[in-house]
């Protein structure tokens, strides 16, 4: 790979403001070459602003590119993620992948194709202290059960309450699901079963897993409980006792910066595999379909 990573982003919202844009202008290694969204003069503002092109058509800012960044709901992800794997294009992907485990499926089939790196942001996991946190884990082993808690309040007021997706019955779990399974995924083996699922009228989740080696984990969930900060806490538990993740968060901007290093990897590598990457992302996407069934 000669030169910067050219990598175009589709999406102008608030998470595309705050991360990606700024993230993919500032590495070292990377480029933000063009900017699509479905409103241009949105595209045209967020772009200026970095340095970059607006792009007047997705196939444009597939032409000018060699990486593409999504910041836009699920199911519009799944159709153009699939576009851009089959132009050749490297990945960075939201989760979920898409709207359902099929749309997922097609996105994992066309990177599978072309041989192209895709990581999806599951920002937590390219945080340091959850790596140390996993290895550590993983070193000691003999780990029974889990619990794990996200409670925000995201939807209740600020950028990410205007999102229609996060506002629908399940878009709680849609949205921060993914990091909150992930992680105890991550901790305890894959999820094998969801032995139990609830979600009251206020929005809050109640779940219990089953994990492959018989662990067990419960996760409590909900974007619209008023706290500040956020509560966002896990822990394992077996015969070494309680390992808690600790309560230092790498900030966002940090873990993406962290991402890209491993996607810039994987692209002068030639390799497509990663813990983050698409096929954990359909996992993951199936684990939600296996949660809105027995809810």
């Amino acid at each position: 790979m000669d030169g910067a990573l050219r990598v175009g982003l589709v999406g102008a919202g608030p998470w595309a403001h705050r991360v990606h844009a700024p993230g993919l202008r500032e590495h070292p290694g990377t480029r933000l070459a063009a900017v699509w969204a479905r409103r241009p003069e949105a595209a045209e503002a967020l772009a200026a602003e970095h340095g970059a092109d607006a792009a007047g058509s997705v196939d444009e800012l597939l032409d000018a590119v060699d990486a593409v960044a999504f910041a836009v709901p699920p199911s519009v992800q799944a159709e153009l993620a699939t576009r851009a794997a089959r132009a050749g294009k490297h990945l960075v992907l939201e989760k979920p992948l898409a709207a359902d485990p099929a749309g997922a499926e097609g996105i994992v089939q066309a990177v599978s194709e072309s041989g192209v790196a895709a990581l999806v942001v599951l920002t937590r996991r390219f945080a340091p202290e959850v790596r140390h946190w996993l290895a550590e884990l993983r070193e000691l082993g003999g780990w029974q059960g889990g619990t794990g808690r996200w409670l925000a309040g995201g939807l209740l007021a600020g950028d990410y309450a205007a999102s229609p997706w996060r506002q629908e019955d399940d878009g709680a779990l849609v949205d921060a699901g993914p990091h909150a399974i992930d992680l105890l995924d991550a901790a305890l083996g894959e999820i094998e079963q969801v032995l139990f699922a609830r979600r009251d009228a206020h929005g809050l989740w109640q779940l219990v897993f089953g994990h492959r080696g018989g662990a067990t984990s419960t996760l409590t969930l909900s974007l619209r409980v008023p706290v500040q900060p956020s509560l966002v806490d896990f822990a394992v538990y077996g015969e070494h006792g309680c390992a808690p993740l600790g309560s230092r968060r790498t900030a966002a901007r940090e873990c993406y910066a962290n991402l890209l290093d491993d996607l810039l990897a994987m692209v002068r590598d030639g390799r497509t595999g990663h813990p983050c990457d698409v096929r954990r992302g359909l996992h993951l996407q199936r684990v939600l379909a296996d949660v809105l069934k027995a809810r």
